[in-house]
């Protein structure tokens, strides 16, 4: 039995939804269809060529029906370099399933010779085509787009995607070749498990082995992934969205616009995950760069887990996953909640201990104390007539409550002269120890906040 045998390759309600998949060539502005069909920026858009590598998947709804959108990457058939090859190939993934392929064109270019051969492929297919003649801003525009009718497909339509003019006429015209999706079971809610690290350290080969199939570009090259990729899967009776996050660099390092979008659209994704999981390169050893990765992820509120990939490729003596569980502990004293897995993504070494540990974590930052079980924690740990202040102005603490969960976050409520008296660091760090000790909380986060009461409400 393979590692992932116990996988579900695709979460069931992905295959019941009727698809559209986005055709074309780089820099024709199929990213920014992609964006205005699906009412969010998911996939990255700039003036670079190519910009999208993977195939980008999101959901849109229009007149009450909802489809599956893909966006391929920018085509490039007869390049030989390793990305553009795996980009065709992951196109023609997406292809299989495809209820209609819109072709995106610039109308301001005209004709190609790459897109001639772009339109072969699609003609291919056999599925059903949309010439999208994008860019068109001037009614002079609008009538050149008619030059793409001689590939002989009846719908041609001159559309800006950027500013949505003619899109609502194409999505019309769409409805008549999308299936009715089937009604679907509600399902429990899925998890959504961030992968995040440094360029190269193995998370496109990672989501690839959790998904059982080549659903990410994975190559040798630094900083393949740049969009977010959303991976659906289930594994034992629960469903998580695995989401490949770009590699992240330092400021300093990112110097191509495409790049620095994608760091800010990882950062972003952290702060809709469920959990994140930080991969790091077992050769290298942890980074300071590691480290400000995985403070991003605990800023951004996500319950942390540490997987150390390339395990296999360490050579090992007994005491070698002690010492190396050290020095991350030593350069990440902020996250010492988050367990460490060692893991191989090449090989399946203990990759689906990290599902594992992602579904405990996320049980447990939705747990909620009850009230009386937080008076009889104050009662033994809290209780007293001050707590230390950084300023002159005593303060005691009158009582505690939970205000939220996922993730978990305590009220405490005091009292002192001083409105800008505030609890010192240590104190709250004893605090959030005490409550690790009492409640578990199993790789989340927990936040303190802190709320003054006035000397007429304590009355």
């Amino acid at each position: 039995m393979t590692a992932t045998e116990t996988l579900s390759r695709v979460a069931p309600d992905r295959v019941d939804l009727p698809t559209i998949v986005i055709l074309g060539r780089p820099n024709v502005g199929k990213s920014t269809l992609f964006n205005k069909l699906t009412g969010g920026r998911r996939s990255i858009v700039g003036d670079e060529p190519g910009i999208t590598r993977d195939r980008i998947y999101g959901k849109a709804v229009w007149r009450d029906r909802e489809f599956e959108v893909v966006d391929t990457g920018g085509i490039i058939p007869n390049d030989k370099e390793l990305i553009p090859s795996n980009i065709l190939i992951q196109a023609r993934t997406a292809f299989e399933k495809a209820s209609l392929i819109i072709f995106v064109v610039d109308a301001r270019a005209g004709i190609t010779p790459l897109d001639e051969e772009l339109i072969e492929i699609a003609r291919m297919t056999s599925k059903p085509v949309f010439v999208a003649a994008n860019k068109v801003d001037t009614a002079k525009l609008e009538a050149d787009a008619g030059e793409f009718e001689r590939w002989g497909f009846e719908q041609v339509f001159p559309i800006s995607a950027e500013h949505g003019d003619g899109v609502a006429e194409m999505l019309d015209a769409a409805l008549e070749f999308l299936p009715a999706s089937e009604e679907r079971e509600q399902r429990p809610r899925e998890i959504k498990l961030a992968i995040v690290g440094r360029p190269n350290v193995g998370k496109s080969s990672l989501v690839n082995r959790l998904a059982g199939q080549e659903r990410v570009i994975v190559s040798p090259i630094p900083g393949t992934t740049r969009d977010s990729v959303d991976t659906e899967l289930e594994y034992q009776d629960t469903y998580f969205r695995l989401i490949d996050t770009a590699g992240i660099r330092r400021k300093g390092k990112t110097e191509l616009m495409a790049e620095k979008i994608s760091v800010v659209m990882a950062r972003r994704h952290l702060e809709q995950a469920d959990v994140a999981v930080l991969l790091i390169d077992a050769i290298e050893g942890p980074t300071a760069n590691d480290a400000t990765i995985l403070g991003y992820a605990h800023e951004a509120g996500a319950s942390l887990i540490i997987a150390v990939n390339k395990w296999d490729a360490v050579e090992k003596t007994g005491d070698t996953t002690t010492e190396y569980s050290a020095r991350i502990r030593d350069m990440m004293k902020f996250a010492d909640y988050a367990p460490i897995v060692f893991i191989s993504a090449k090989s399946g070494l203990r990759v689906t201990k990290v599902l594992d540990l992602a579904r405990r974590a996320f049980e447990e930052r939705g747990k909620r104390i009850s009230t009386s079980e937080l008076n009889r924690f104050f009662e033994r740990h809290l209780e007293q007539p001050r707590a230390s202040t950084r300023s002159k102005y005593p303060m005691r603490v009158l009582y505690l409550t939970q205000g939220s969960t996922n993730p978990p976050t305590f009220v405490l409520f005091t009292s002192s002269r001083s409105p800008k008296a505030k609890l010192h660091f240590s104190y709250e760090r004893y605090l959030v120890n005490r409550l690790r000790e009492e409640f578990g909380f199993f790789a989340a986060p927990i936040r303190i906040k802190q709320r003054r009461k006035s000397a007429a409400s304590q009355t």
